[in-house]
């Protein structure tokens, strides 16, 4: 019996059917060891010796390999053909060889990059030994992150309180976003006007030409500044007669777009789809691990972390051969084309994402995947075939106009491209996270020499705009322009920053929380090689060295720690007013923007002789008053819009002088209502506390963003309960609200839940009797939230539906009688097949709990059969008397302890 271990329990159903009886797949469930999460797993003082822990939940899972191994002639390790997959295949061969299992059994390495059953079938035929040089970069990266993250993170933890972490990684990814939100504030926004003539041909068709030069002088986009210097433009435009001085048309070719690196898929499908990268990675990993169709279980694209961009010859030539098959014989080129990595440290020898068999198009499969894996196939199919098609022609034409008015000339130019030949473009196009000016209409038949009609002169105001902040997408491809970070982190350092509450996602762009802002500054101020973006892309390069062998690990180890540990240990040394004094340098602008009226940003608005400036207390940094105790003035440290305590702020919200934001008046009471931040979050508060009576509040639901919230809105908050109506059936009242299990209805004391935040505004009668009787039909004992949030499928070896629920302590996953409540940093929305899987069989394997059960039961026993005998006979008193003294014993006991 030959053992083969892979890293996931579809990977290994998919492959068990391609290899037959005379092999036995086992899955590991991702890595079986990792550094504790303690001080001292990373020793530099004994040659960065390396403390590994197997993961409790994969005990049972390394029990279970361990026992296949001894009964196994052969074992085969099949991990994911990449950094992160050799150093599974070597936990897994160490594991093994600690519990003495292997003797003198061979141990192989198998690497495909598509589980098909030809891909799986020619591994197994070239089996190699595992990549010590590969091991060794995973070794490196990971004792790397290990040193920063535990070493870093306790100073930020002592010198700024609020913050939760530091990564290697993480920090410059975090600085990007902050250092794109500095741009944005700094900047200035700058008048420009356009001039543009509507001119018209002796043929009478109509073309807009744009002002690009006076008086023999060019005229740039930001040169006509003032609108007095438009009106003079516009005035002899007006006056003048325009002629064509040239023509000038010449083809263009634009190329198609390489395959899809891991990268490149995560930007497109944010921008095509929508997608965060974390879910479309969840997305090509279930692609890739095989789907269900037609009763046969298949990889339907290639290993989805890969920063390569070719691809096999054989799948060229499938790609050409649906190309020669779908489009006309022009859109395929004479020969094959090629690509070439342009990223900066790129190092997988991978091929690019692609269709396994590209043969298979996405109406062929669409009915077998649901609705978001259909979309990333087609997307990742459509992109594969329009790589290898012919290029798109077009024709660009600038026209060029002189207008002549009182002695002046005046330069105009028109710009348009036809497409002639769509080429690629038939099948496929790129989006853009930032739309140019380029000009793509078309343009009727002008020719040079002959007189325009003026039709129309426009003079257009603009303002500059600053830059944008970054997409999700947009702050990937920096990312790896920069060359930090590889293919397999990107998505799950969006993830951290998010659950650090660094930064927060709205209108799908990335802003950092002021927590993310003062973490960047403190780093900035106390660590600065660590997040240069320079710093970060050499240490990757010299992973990417021990990769190939040309390095040793531990010398690029001792080289980082030796300055590392010493820039750690003077931070020591700093005192918290040092600390605030750099933030205060650092973050000013950002704290204290300068005020509309010139006045002094920093005066404090309560005493007026007080300077302000930022402190740190028990949960985090606030802005307080130097005169402090005296005056007791405290904010946040940056209120939405804000102008200065009391003025004017964002859509015209007035600031109070404690820093919240005034919304409005309610219409009813005529009290104000107002944004606030307590120590659980921020709220909506109506009025103020009157003696003993406390003023109504509500705390904003998740998902509402403080910086967009208005009266309306706030007042709907503060209305619930609000009132559906009466019952049809029993005359009760019906009300909707908003409480620990989210959104509900509530009638005679039973609640049932609606589906989202919005509809508890907006459900009626019709609806909320519906909801009620739904839950009423599931009987009394349907827990809140019993309905899945989420069904991840069957589950891939025992079968059943796998579900996400919300509970009572949390969201969990459900497979049959089993409940396994997800970890705090694993959002319910984002849980794989995978991780519940493993959840699952976590849980299962500690049901020795119902033996607890039995034992309380047996406590209770004796004393209901002394109470039975005592009716009976005084004989009988005897049995449960002798128990007594043991049962009074243990109670003691149980209070002692």
């Amino acid at each position: 019996m030959n053992l083969v271990i892979v890293e996931s329990p579809a990977k290994a159903k998919t492959i068990n059917k391609y290899l037959g009886s005379a092999y036995q797949v086992v899955a590991s469930y991702g890595h079986v060891r990792d550094l504790p999460s303690k001080d001292g797993s990373v020793s530099p003082d004994d040659d960065f010796a390396m403390l590994w822990e197997a993961d409790p939940k994969s005990a049972k899972r390394l029990s279970d390999m361990a026992t296949a191994a001894k009964s196994a002639d052969r074992i085969i390790l099949a991990t994911d053909p990449d950094r992160e997959g050799e150093a599974i295949s070597w936990h897994v061969l160490e594991v093994l060889k600690q519990k003495r299992v292997l003797k003198d059994k061979p141990v192989e390495r198998v690497v495909f990059n598509a589980i098909t059953k030809q891909a799986v079938l020619e591994a197994m035929k070239n089996p190699r030994p595992i990549d010590a040089a590969l091991v060794d970069a995973y070794l490196a990266r990971r004792a790397l992150d290990y040193l920063v993250g535990f070493t870093l993170s306790p100073v930020l933890w002592r010198k700024l309180p609020g913050a939760r972490s530091a990564g290697r990684v993480q920090s410059v990814a975090l600085r990007l976003v902050c250092d794109r939100e500095s741009e944005i504030e700094a900047f200035r926004k700058r008048e420009y006007w356009s001039l543009v003539a509507r001119l018209a041909t002796p043929r009478g068709d109509e073309f807009d030409a744009r002002l690009v030069g006076a008086d023999g002088k060019k005229i740039s986009r930001l040169d006509v500044g003032t609108e007095a210097e438009a009106a003079a433009f516009r005035a002899a435009l007006e006056a003048g007669r325009f002629t064509v001085s040239d023509v000038e048309s010449k083809p263009a070719r634009r190329h198609p777009f390489a395959p899809f690196t891991t990268s490149t898929l995560q930007q497109e499908a944010s921008r095509k789809l929508g997608f965060a990268p974390n879910r479309t990675m969840q997305l090509a990993q279930r692609l890739y691990e095989g789907v269900d169709i037609g009763g046969e279980t298949v990889g339907l694209i290639t290993y989805m972390r890969t920063d390569g961009v070719d691809m096999a010859p054989e799948a060229v030539v499938a790609v050409r051969q649906v190309i020669g098959a779908d489009f006309s014989p022009r859109h395929l080129p004479d020969a094959p084309r090629r690509y070439q990595v342009k990223s900066k440290n790129a190092q997988e020898a991978h091929e690019a994402i692609r269709p396994t068999a590209p043969d298979r198009r996405p109406r062929d499969v669409t009915r077998y995947l649901d609705a978001d894996q259909a979309k990333l196939y087609e997307l990742i199919w459509k992109r594969t075939i329009a790589s290898q098609m012919e290029s798109a022609e077009m024709q660009r034409t600038s026209v060029d106009i002189l207008a002549e008015a009182g002695g002046r000339k005046l330069d105009l130019r028109a710009s348009g491209q036809v497409i002639t030949f769509d080429g690629f473009l038939a099948l496929y196009n790129e989006d853009k996270d930032e739309e140019g000016d380029e000009e793509d209409g078309r343009l009727p038949r002008i020719d040079k020499g002959e007189a325009l009609e003026k039709r129309a002169i426009t003079a257009t105001q603009h303002f500059t705009e600053p830059p944008p902040r970054y997409s999700e997408a947009s702050l990937v491809k920096r990312m790896e322009e920069l060359g930090i970070g590889r293919p397999s982190t990107y998505a799950a350092t969006l993830t951290v920053l998010r659950d650090r509450e660094y930064v927060r996602l709205e209108k799908k762009r990335l802003v950092p929380e002021d927590k993310g802002r003062l973490v960047t500054a403190f780093l900035q101020s106390f660590f600065a090689r660590y997040v240069e973006y320079d710093f970060t892309a050499d240490l990757e390069g010299k992973l990417d060295q021990i990769s190939a062998g040309e390095i040793a690990w531990k010398d690029v180890l001792r080289d980082f720690w030796t300055q590392f540990s010493l820039d750690v240990g003077e931070t020591k040394e700093l005192r918290v007013a040092q600390v605030l004094d750099a933030l205060n340098e650092l973050l000013g602008p950002h704290i204290f923007p300068e005020k509309a009226d010139g006045s002094d940003p920093r005066a404090c608005p309560a005493c007026g002789n007080g300077k302000l400036s930022l402190k740190l207390g028990k949960f985090g940094a606030f802005v307080g008053c130097s005169n402090y105790p005296e005056c007791r003035y405290t904010r946040q440290l940056v209120v939405q819009g804000d102008e200065g305590a009391g003025e004017a702020g964002e859509n015209g919200a007035m600031l109070g002088a404690d820093g919240t934001r005034v919304l409005g008046k309610d219409p009813e009471t005529g009290l104000e209502v107002t944004l606030r931040a307590g120590r659980f979050g921020q709220y909506v508060q109506l009025g103020e506390a009157e003696g003993t009576e406390k003023p109504k509040r509500s705390s904003l639901p998740k998902g509402w963003e403080a910086a967009s919230l208005d009266l309306d809105r706030a007042l709907a908050l503060l209305s619930l309960p609000r009132t559906v109506g009466i019952h049809p059936e029993d005359g009760k009242l019906i009300q909707a609200g908003l409480g620990r299990y989210g959104p509900f209805v509530l009638h005679d004391g039973k609640y049932a839940n609606l589906d989202g935040i919005d509809e508890v505004f907006a459900v009626g009668l019709n609806r909320a009797v519906t909801v009620l009787a739904e839950k009423q039909a599931k009987g009394p004992r349907a827990a809140r939230g019993a309905e899945p949030l989420k069904t991840l499928g069957d589950h891939p070896t025992l079968g059943g539906p796998v579900t996400v629920h919300s509970g009572k302590y949390g969201p969990y996953v459900k497979h049959g009688a089993v409940n396994a409540t997800l970890p705090k940093d694993t959002p319910p929305e984002t849980v794989s097949m995978d991780v519940a899987v493993a959840l699952i069989a976590e849980r299962a394997s500690k049901t020795p709990v119902k033996p607890v059960r039995a034992a309380k039961s047996t406590t209770k026993a004796p004393a209901a059969k002394k109470t039975a005998a005592a009716k009976k006979a005084p004989a009988a008193k005897k049995a449960p008397a002798a128990k007594k003294a043991p049962a009074a014993k243990t109670k003691k006991a149980a209070q002692a302890s």
